[in-house]
């Protein structure tokens, strides 16, 4: 079982490869508050042990479904649930949309299921390490199919803030394509919609209280 100096360690060594805070807080299924967070933290533990009460951090739902991710044959069954929950939400659906990095695999099980054509996403968190993210794109692969005038469905593994949702919700907007609807495995916010395109998932994580 992960605790917070466990994360820490995964964001130091993430870190080190040299991935951004954006796609640490991808990596580690949090947003980017607690991404940076965790970075800080490892920076400031790299010399010196922390207090135990300095441990606490952001209030966050860190979510690890490596024990899926790691197996194709678990990754299948849960790609298959979750094209069971968008089956009935329109039948002229033939894009499937998949968020990187995460949500392509899962993806390409829905597209497999429902009998679509597959596209991948890359949200503009990817290239975010600090600051404002307002100049930074995100970008539609070319290696997979065009959105433009098609009805599609988006896959992603977390909604954490629903930032990265609703940016590809409007990314697909502004490039001809009509979202239907989106599902995720998890939902840490219980989001109903995002900008009227119904959202489902597979499991709500919602915080009770505090986050102390």
């Amino acid at each position: 079982m992960k605790n917070v100096d466990d994360l820490i360690e995964s964001a130091r060594e993430l870190s080190q490869r040299g991935f951004s805070r954006g796609e640490i807080a991808d990596e580690l299924n949090v947003s980017r508050e607690t991404a940076s967070w965790l970075v800080e933290r490892s920076d400031a533990t790299a010399e010196a042990t922390p207090e135990p009460e300095s441990t606490g951090g952001p209030g966050d739902i860190h979510v690890d479904w490596s024990a899926l991710g790691r197996d194709s044959a678990r990754l299948a069954y849960a790609g298959q649930a979750m094209a069971d929950l968008l089956s009935k939400q329109g039948e002229a659906v033939d894009l499937t949309v998949g968020v990187e990095k995460a949500g392509a695999p899962l993806a390409t099980v829905v597209a497999r299921e429902l009998d679509t054509d597959i596209a991948a996403y890359a949200p503009r968190k990817h290239q975010w390490d600090d600051g404002d993210m307002g100049d930074l794109q995100g970008t539609f692969s070319q290696n997979f199919a065009d959105i433009r005038d098609r009805d599609c469905y988006i896959v992603d593994d977390t909604i954490t803030s629903g930032t990265t949702m609703t940016e590809t919700i409007e990314s697909i907007t502004d490039h001809g394509g009509n979202p239907v609807a989106c599902v995720v495995l998890v939902d840490k916010q219980g989001i109903e919609e995002i900008d009227g395109v119904p959202v489902y998932s597979l499991i709500q994580a919602i915080r009770v209280g505090g986050s102390e």
